[in-house]
């Protein structure tokens, strides 16, 4: 079935349609690319820091970097699942650049303590609930805390996020049928990157589009060009305003692409062609956003490029503070599991720390 994608800027970052235009201020515009900026450049060190092995894995996020826009639409109130690669939306929110960077070295700083795998992040300060690393079990939380805010006639919304390779799993059905049987505020947002791993997106549905199968569970459905900062933000904030009403939920999905490898454990040229991910490249979100920006004479050319130095010397320098912290210590093991540990907890964790202390 052929869809109608919703596309606001061309390549070039120029308006397709004035009208579809949203009215953000020139100051939330200049931050969510700073935020953009920051987020790319994290690709680019990480990887570095990666196969120096100075961190122990890495997470791209380059080209989906208009995910961005989905924090501008939303409430700072509501609740964000995220997949892998929105650790933008965190930052967008307040999240400190300095606490993501001490995560991905694990140290002593480390809010996860050292126990995720860097990327894998949360914070409850910013309403962003830490990800697992099965794919789509955020999907059935997202809807469950949605239907509690409904509930509980809170005016808030839960947003999800998950690739196209999620939307195989059985979460996926799970959460769509629950969040619209129960008209429940959640905005399902499916980052089709082409490729889970692998495995391309034609393996995933014999349907033409994911959001084909909005239909089937009785909810709203939109394609949109996930590339495209102004229409991800268009999107996001219609479904919030379509929930908000009672209406339930949407489903987005932006499609995308991952230029990158899944992951730095990862080597995709032994599954796709390097002229497809050149002809991606050319659809750079960041590029676009930028190209916008100037258009509209809210930055320069020369203004991005001092942005771009700015917070390159700037995780330069948490970098190196990070890397001389330590990691954290054994004892934190047992904690955050119980408000009192109990007694064969104390007695395991002191026969650990003497075993450790003996070697």
């Amino acid at each position: 079935m052929k869809v109608q994608r919703l596309q606001i800027l061309d390549d070039d970052g120029k308006l397709l349609n004035p009208d579809l235009e949203p009215n953000i201020p020139k100051e939330t515009l200049i931050r969510a690319l700073e935020t953009m900026v920051q987020v790319r450049l994290l690709d680019e060190k990480g990887i570095r820091l990666q196969r120096q092995g100075k961190v122990t894995f890495h997470i791209f996020t380059k080209g989906q970097e208009a995910h961005v826009a989905a924090a501008l639409a939303l409430s700072d109130d509501d609740w964000v699942y995220p997949a892998y690669r929105e650790h933008g939306i965190a930052l967008f929110r307040g999240f400190s650049l300095e606490d993501l960077v001490n995560h991905l070295f694990a140290n002593i700083k480390d809010k996860e303590k050292g126990r995720r795998l860097p990327g894998l992040f949360g914070s409850l300060k910013h309403n962003f609930v830490n990800p697992s690393a099965p794919i789509g079990t955020q999907i059935i939380q997202a809807a469950g805390t949605a239907y509690a805010m409904k509930m509980q006639k809170e005016e808030k919304v839960t947003a999800v996020f998950f690739g196209d390779g999620a939307s195989s799993s059985n979460d996926f059905h799970s959460g769509l049928n629950f969040g619209g049987v129960t008209k429940s505020p959640v905005i399902f947002i499916c980052q089709n990157n082409q490729w889970a791993i692998s495995v391309p997106f034609r393996r995933q549905t014999a349907a033409e589009n994911i959001v084909d199968r909005a239909k089937g569970y009785g909810i709203e459905g939109i394609q949109i060009d996930g590339n495209d900062f102004l229409a991800f933000y268009t999107a996001v904030k219609q479904a919030r305003e379509r929930a908000l009403r009672g209406e339930g939920p949407t489903l987005i999905e932006s499609i995308t692409y991952r230029v990158t490898p899944h992951t730095s454990s990862d080597d995709p040229k032994a599954y796709r062609s390097e002229e497809e991910v050149k002809k991606w490249e050319q659809k750079d979100p960041i590029k676009r956003f930028k190209n916008y920006l100037i258009g509209k004479k809210y930055i320069s050319e020369k203004d991005y490029e001092k942005m771009v130095e700015r917070n390159s010397e700037l995780l330069d320098e948490l970098i190196d503070k990070a890397e001389t912290l330590p990691k954290p210590g054994l004892s934190t093991l047992f904690d955050d599991v119980f408000e009192t540990i109990p007694p064969y907890l104390l007695e395991e964790k002191e026969e650990l720390l003497e075993f450790y202390k003996e070697a």
